[in-house]
């Protein structure tokens, strides 16, 4: 198949083959290995929000330039996910794949699903912990925290509705990032295949759950650590603002990761093989 497509990657069919592989793999890690990498992947996402937090805190740019360089440097925390080696529950949402298969019971889909969000955002909240005290945030002359409250009030703003399918048109973004980089050979093929879907869902505004488990909780504690025009009326952005935020976009990532990815190329390459 590689030669029909004329370069050293796996074709589509291998790469949900590899997919519904490594669902299972990862269904199946011991808990602490579970644990501690759905800590780090917390972490890292947070760090590519960090960074698109400082780029986009420049007034002099552009619309267009800031959503793009936000979007780029976002893509920092799926690169040291997939490189690196993390579990992040929004990837995660391709275990569909091997459940669909019925290589993994809805208990371990569920558990793995469960245990990873809660670990995304023990580490996103650390990291948020860390940058506070570090006084990051007020770098520019405080501009770098007053971005991350504005980020964050109009993240906790949204209507359930439209926080459900901006979190479906992220997800679909980020799975189908995983699933091209799962189709590289090498650091440059991966890097390159979760760049543009990465900066796409970014400069678009749309949701991502862990993401957001690190922009409103900096928010939140920084709400009155900063001050300009704009940020008056802060009365969403709270802890129940947060669970506000986080309850419509993670199931919107799922929908869009588990069933608009997941679910559709199962059927498409899986399905009919497996009754074949």
């Amino acid at each position: 198949m590689a030669e029909i497509f004329g370069f050293d990657a796996y074709s589509p069919k291998e790469i949900a083959e590899q997919v519904e592989k490594i669902g299972v793999a990862k269904a199946r890690l011991p808990l602490l290995s579970m644990m501690g990498l759905g800590v780090l992947a917390g972490g890292f996402i947070g760090l590519g929000a960090l960074y698109s937090t400082l780029i986009t805190s420049d007034p002099n740019l552009s619309f267009g330039i800031s959503r793009l360089l936000g979007g780029l440097a976002f893509s920092l925390g799926l690169i040291l996910v997939v490189v690196s080696g993390a579990e992040l529950f929004t990837g995660n949402n391709l275990l569909v794949m091997a459940w669909m298969s019925r290589k993994i019971s809805t208990l371990e889909l569920a558990k793995n699903w469960l245990i990873i969000f809660g670990t995304n955002f023990v580490g996103a909240v650390g990291l948020v912990l860390i940058v506070l005290f570090s006084h990051h945030w007020a770098m520019n002359s405080n501009g770098v925290g007053v971005q991350a409250v504005k980020i964050a009030a109009m993240k906790v703003s949204l209507p359930f509705w439209e926080a459900l399918f901006k979190g479906i048109l992220c997800n679909v973004l980020v799975c189908l990032a995983v699933w091209m980089a799962i189709a590289g050979r090498s650091v440059t093929d991966k890097v390159l295949a979760i760049v543009f879907p990465i900066s796409a869902f970014v400069a678009a505004g749309f949701e991502h759950s862990v993401a957001n488990m690190y922009f409103i909780p900096l928010g939140i504690l920084l709400r009155g650590q900063v001050s300009a025009p704009g940020l008056e009326n802060l009365d969403q952005l709270n802890w129940w603002g947060l669970v506000n935020n986080l309850v419509p976009v993670s199931i919107g990532n799922i929908i869009g990761g588990g069933v608009m990815v997941a679910l559709v190329y199962y059927i498409v390459y899986l399905r009919g093989a497996k009754e074949g």
